[in-house]
């Protein structure tokens, strides 16, 4: 569906069919007025969830390994392997493809507590993993690698906590087993690519993250359907002005309630298809009837072409999560625009915690937190962290004595910033009894904006013509990405490169 003309019109030297981008414009979000401040609900911390079709799978997965200590669960329906778009271009990632993961289990491993939550946390996920046999899109080949980097070969996860689900017919879409208004069959991937394929995909994969759960709802619906601002979290880098969340009536009015994240993928947000990604894929039925908020944050169109980790220089047309780079190299790690954003909501949701299931409530308002210090920063982002106070609940980050962030985690990021600034933090902790006093403030600083002194973008051909690649750097580029392909080259000292950060020719 959604990768197939994700590129239409950019050159990439790569014959492939496309999809008609036959999509009917609905109302699209940001046609509304100033949406409302996304709320805080009593929600259990310890009881979080992700899951996505096609580049949402790519973004659940990053974000359960980015953010191992948050979710106790990942579903995977039809997507990629972890940093896969951070090593080969994004053709060899999909399209039946058969990905290596060396490169991914190594990359997890060094930056495991670091980049990204320390990955001994995966070992108590539970992941779910879904692919039809008629998918050409993504296909059961890279599923099987999605797999293999979980059980076999990067051993995060014992096999008996996962399950992969590759028997149905279903081509790339996601699977219900109930039919919606505009859906389509499930051998065809056509928008709003969501299908009745006699399986129930969005309550598979929540009984095997959550265990038994309470019979759905097959009737209309007991919750309401909220949409928030989604600026307050980030503002454009591929996100839409405003969001959807599901509210089971008793999480309104301060039940206990748990949390679920779920990701559309290409050509499915609201934009694109209106609400269908929302109301058709299944999740909301089974959310009623056991407490489940689910949260769906929303992608957008961006036709501005962006360099990419390993994909040269690519526009983002059809609102596709950021699994290839297109919002900086750090886009599978904790420090990513988009995925931090998507933290920051999480965060925001589950803030209203008042006790009664896990999660740190507590009737003691805990003790300021220590050890704040700055696990790394960019030109635009300062990531901190700090020991974890006892009772917490939740964790508020102040700048410069004012609140910026809400996190559930003893780590957060803060974006947005300027280059070159120096910024003064401090941390209070939060739990049903109140908020402590703030910890000892840190100062941190951001570097200079880019490491690089100018770019060109020409085709590997001109770029070698004009003395900016050597000849085995023209064979290199050229090989892996055409000799007639665009490309933006950085000039880092005297040096050439296809790396905004100034690493080697990739």
């Amino acid at each position: 569906m959604m990768f197939k003309d994700t590129y239409q019109g950019v050159a990439r030297g790569v014959a492939r069919p496309l999809i008609p981008l036959a999509v009917a414009l609905t109302l699209s979000s940001q046609a509304f007025a100033a949406a409302p401040k996304l709320p805080a609900y009593n929600v259990d911390t310890t009881a979080t969830t992700v899951s996505g079709l096609s580049s949402g799978a790519f973004m659940a997965m990053q974000l359960g390994v980015a953010y191992s200590s948050v979710f106790k669960g990942v579903g995977i329906f039809a997507g990629g392997t972890y940093d896969c778009g951070g090593q080969i271009n994004y053709t060899g990632c999909i399209y039946g493809a058969t990905p290596s993961i060396t490169q991914s289990i190594s990359r997890m491993n060094s930056w495991s507590g670091n980049q990204i939550d320390n990955v001994s946390n995966i070992a108590n996920q539970k992941i779910y993993i879904f692919t039809g046999t008629g998918d050409t899109t993504v296909g059961q080949s890279v599923t099987n690698q999605v797999n293999n980097l979980y059980v076999t070969t990067g051993h995060f996860v014992a096999a008996g906590n996962v399950r992969y689900d590759h028997s149905s017919n279903a081509s790339h879409t996601f699977p219900t087993d109930f039919n919606s208004t505009g859906n389509n069959s499930c051998t065809s991937s056509l928008s709003p690519y969501i299908s009745n394929c006699s399986f129930d995909g969005a309550g598979t994969a929540l009984q095997w993250m959550y265990g038994t759960l309470n019979a759905r709802n097959n009737g209309t619906p007991t919750g309401s359907f909220v949409q928030f601002d989604q600026t307050e979290f980030l503002a454009g880098n591929g996100m839409d002005t405003t969001g959807w969340a599901y509210v089971p009536a008793a999480c309104a009015t301060g039940t206990l309630c748990k949390l679920h994240v779920a990701l559309h993928g290409c050509l499915q947000g609201y934009q694109s298809i209106g609400d269908k990604y929302i109301k058709n894929t299944g999740y909301n039925r089974w959310a009623d009837t056991n407490n489940i908020i689910v949260l769906y944050p929303q992608a957008i169109r961006d036709n501005t072409s962006h360099a990419t980790s390993a994909s040269g220089s690519l526009a983002n047309p059809n609102g596709c999560w950021d699994w290839i780079g297109w919002y900086g190299t750090d886009f599978d790690q904790k420090t990513g625009k988009q995925a931090s954003a998507i933290m920051k909501m999480v965060g925001r949701v589950t803030s209203g915690y008042t006790g009664g299931g896990g999660g740190g409530g507590g009737t003691t308002i805990p003790n300021a937190p220590t050890s704040l210090s700055v696990a790394g920063s960019t030109a635009t982002t300062i990531s901190l962290n700090w020991a974890a106070s006892s009772g917490a609940a939740s964790y508020n980050l102040y700048r410069g004595g004012v609140q910026v962030a809400t996190s559930t985690t003893t780590s957060v990021t803060d974006s947005g910033l300027s280059p070159s600034t120096t910024y003064s933090y401090a941390v209070s902790a939060v739990n049903s009894a109140g908020e402590s006093a703030r910890s000892t403030p840190i100062n941190a600083t951001t570097p200079s904006s880019q490491p690089y002194s100018t770019s060109v973008t020409d085709t590997v051909v001109n770029h070698y013509a004009a003395g900016r690649l050597t000849l085995a750097g023209y064979l290199q580029l050229g090989a892996k990405y055409g000799y007639t392909t665009s490309i933006t080259l950085y000039l880092c000292g005297s040096t050439w490169t296809n790396s905004p950060t100034c690493g080697p020719l990739q």
